[in-house]
């Protein structure tokens, strides 16, 4: 399946689009070695501590990224999503140029009512920001399309680090 911006693309963009398509998983070696991080994620967006989930972010990226042997990133966690006449803005992921480093950058409180984001919604906005770092950093492609291939890398991750039968029950949200 492509998405409806694939026609728009130049033949050397397609290619690209393609080999990203074709990666549909990440595996994570020692992916449990992450999990004890899962419920003190949840906690700390329930408890609203936007210092603690700044923290856990940074340690779940940098088991992430250490355990695949690419370079680290920064993490920040911002108050309310930004937003325009385009919607919210969940996430976003900034390449190295120019910078010592890659930077993540996650709102943990919606526009409308200021509340904070449901967990699962936070973890999956940092895994997808995380799967642009890996497009860059791990399959050096030169672009991160939003390809089916993209997304359920994204997915791959999450059932890694939380698998369908430990989903635990904080994990759907306030």
């Amino acid at each position: 399946m492509v998405f409806s911006y694939y026609n728009k693309l130049s033949a050397a963009q397609k290619r690209l689009y393609q080999r990203s398509d074709a990666i549909i998983a990440v595996p994570l070696p020692n992916a449990e070695a992450l999990h004890l991080w899962i419920p003190v994620l949840a906690s700390a967006l329930l408890k609203e501590d936007q210092e603690q989930v700044e923290d856990i972010c940074r340690k779940l990226a940098m088991g992430i990224t250490s355990s695949l042997s690419i370079p680290p990133l920064r993490i920040k966690v911002l108050a309310v999503r930004p937003s325009a006449s385009w919607g919210e803005l969940h996430g976003l992921y900034e390449p190295t140029e120019g910078r010592a480093s890659a930077v993540i950058t996650l709102w943990m409180r919606t526009v409308k009512h200021r509340r904070v984001v449901a967990f699962k919604s936070f973890l999956r906005t940092l895994l997808h920001e995380l799967c642009h770092h890996l497009d860059y950093e791990l399959y050096k492609l030169p672009d991160s399309f939003h390809t089916e291939g993209f997304y359920k890398r994204e997915s791959s991750l999450f059932h890694q680090l939380m698998p369908e039968k430990q989903t635990p029950d904080y994990a759907d949200g306030q």
